[in-house]
């Protein structure tokens, strides 16, 4: 009987001592601790804002081409434009035109405004265009954009022989370098009585820009 009585004891301490274990073991897994980050240095934090900055560097404006020390750009010269001229006559006008077109080639913005100097050889001689007073604007050409301007003059529609025009020739505006074309409009001019210039030049940008 003493013998039965020592092995309920035991296996009650045995019990109880796994009962305990168990309620341990649920108090861990109920409450692990936090896991933490490793703390973000000053270093680290001064890094990524040097980055940050150098970024914003590179998508800076950088300041164009052809400015001068006051920011201005500087003006078109005659070796870095392509001059071409074109007949630009509609049927049914009054007046022939041809339109000459500056082509910025220089590799740099350069500026343009006012009036080309425009002359035609003649039989006759030298003629030269008279401007036609309207308002010049200012324009900056970018490296390979154009702009034209018109030059008009009467048609010979006299049955005569006119006037035989054998060229045109071109000087860029604050320019004395000209420039020598074909001329691509009508063969000649009507006579005049000498009373005034029958060809008239536009200012740059009156025979429309494009790029």
């Amino acid at each position: 009987m003493r013998v039965t009585k020592l092995t309920i004891a035991a296996l009650a301490v045995v019990a109880g001592l796994s009962l305990t274990a168990c309620e341990n073991g649920a108090d861990i897994a109920a409450d692990p601790k936090p896991a933490t980050s490793a703390p973000t240095t000053n270093g680290d934090a001064g890094q990524e804002q040097g980055q940050e900055q150098g970024q914003g560097q590179e998508g800076g404006t950088v300041a164009g081409t052809g400015n001068n020390e006051d920011g201005k750009t500087d003006k078109c010269r005659t070796d870095e434009l392509d001059v071409t001229a074109t007949n630009a006559t509609i049927d049914g006008d009054t007046d022939g035109t041809v339109a000459v077109t500056f082509t910025n080639g220089g590799g740099r913005d350069c500026a343009i405004s006012g009036y080309a100097g425009v002359d035609l050889k003649t039989s006759a001689g030298s003629l030269s265009a008279e401007r036609t007073g309207e308002a010049a604007p200012s324009v900056v050409l970018k490296d390979g954009e154009k702009v034209s301007f018109a030059v008009v003059h009467p048609v010979n529609d006299s049955g005569g022989s006119g006037v035989r025009i054998t060229g045109l020739v071109v000087t860029p505006p604050d320019e004395t370098k000209p420039v020598t074309l074909d001329w691509p409009g009508a063969d000649s001019l009507p006579v005049t009585d000498g009373s005034g210039t029958p060809v008239k030049v536009g200012p740059i940008g009156s025979a429309g820009q494009g790029g």
